[in-house]
């Protein structure tokens, strides 16, 4: 397990009124990713995202290339392990 890490992700863009949060989970689910996902009241989403580092890439990549999405920022930090974690959900 060496290689999972876990990040906080704050997005800023269009990222709220557009399913960022649904298809964040989805996303999320595929990759088996770990971690949580909310919209916070600055109009910015939050997230801790936790896997290997290629299923983060590729997880980042999808939202991306989401028609309705437009990630205008993405502040990324470092974070210590959720051992226990089992699941990603969407928090409100």
């Amino acid at each position: 397990m060496s290689d999972i890490v876990r990040y906080k992700m704050i997005f800023t863009g269009r990222v709220q009124g557009v399913g960022f949060r649904y298809k964040a989970s989805h996303i999320a689910n595929q990759y088996r990713l770990t971690g949580y996902v909310k919209n916070e009241y600055d109009g910015s989403v939050t997230a801790e995202i936790q896997g290997s580092e290629q299923e983060i890439y590729m997880f980042l990549k999808s939202l991306a290339s989401d028609r309705f999405i437009d990630i205008y920022e993405l502040e990324k930090e470092k974070m210590p392990l959720e051992e226990d974690e089992r699941s990603f959900i969407i928090q409100y």
